[in-house]
């Protein structure tokens, strides 16, 4: 009797800490089961990761986290890197970890990348693709992840920013010719967040069905404090709820704070929550 309880007791350890390593490591999702349309034959091609990269992308996937107490909300989350390389840890889990935090179910974007060395993938076509697949995948399943489809949105760092920008300001976005069924369902984000966000696809007007906006970044980045003011006009010309968040400085890539030297930017995440808050996101 004593062994039998032993083993069931082994038994429960060891279901136990495989569901605590799976919530960690999180649920990987194929955006498409026999791989992205087109590329069918690059779908079990391994992806190479190093430190804070990940590379070799050709069967584009989310990463589902999930938070012990879900509040119904979920964001999709695009990591940077320049199209090059996709900062998967420090601009995906980490923003993930926080978010699961408030009680956010967030969904990592591991998207094909357009400008590595001889990349068949194209940023306006492929990566597009990607990240409207993504969108339509979350709300397909969200009963199955208890949560609300009217209170979605995406988040997105640096290149990443570029991409939720393809998604973002698009309400008319369902695919008529396709027999997916996924297809058929709306990829325009309810709420979006940029971080120090790219350049490219910002529009030059922003139309009144946009989604509202969180922007954030330090004024001393060259590259990317720009777009959010540039953001900031059009939002308020357009008189759609936007808040917008310039430090004075910390340059680029702070990531979710643990890297930035200032105080300021240590604590930004909170902004976000604040945000959340007061335009009550977390209500069910």
């Amino acid at each position: 009797m004593i062994l039998k309880l032993k083993r069931y007791n082994c038994l429960f350890i060891l279901m136990f800490s495989s569901m605590l390593f799976a919530q960690k490591e999180g649920l990987k999702i194929p955006l498409w089961e026999n791989g992205a349309p087109g590329f069918e034959n690059l779908k079990d091609e391994p992806e190479q990761a190093q430190d804070w990269w990940v590379r070799n992308i050709h069967n584009p996937s989310i990463t589902a986290y999930f938070p012990e107490k879900p509040n119904g909300m979920a964001v999709l989350i695009c990591p940077g890197g320049g199209h090059e390389n996709l900062v998967f840890n420090s601009e995906g889990k980490d923003a993930a970890e926080f978010l699961n935090s408030i009680g956010v179910t967030a969904f990592v974007l591991k998207y094909r990348l357009a400008r590595t060395k001889d990349s068949p993938y194209k940023l306006e076509t492929h990566i597009k693709q990607d990240a409207e697949r993504a969108m339509r995948l979350i709300r397909s399943r969200a009963a199955e992840f208890k949560i609300d489809v009217n209170r979605i949105g995406a988040m997105g760092f640096s290149a990443g920013g570029e991409v939720v920008a393809m998604i973002a300001y698009n309400s008319n976005n369902i695919l008529k010719d396709s027999s997916d069924t996924i297809d058929k369902i709306d990829a325009q984000p309810n709420f979006q967040i940029l971080i120090y966000p790219g350049p490219l696809f910002i529009p030059k007007e922003i139309k009144s069905d946009a989604p509202p906006a969180f922007l954030l970044a330090a004024n001393d980045d060259s590259c990317c404090s720009a777009p959010i003011v540039e953001l900031l006009n059009g939002y308020r010309k357009a008189n759609v709820p936007v808040e917008m968040h310039l430090y004075s400085k910390g340059g680029h890539a702070f990531n979710m704070g643990k890297r930035a030297k200032t105080n300021s930017l240590k604590t930004w995440p909170q902004r976000l929550a604040d945000w959340f808050e007061d335009n009550d996101y977390f209500l069910k």
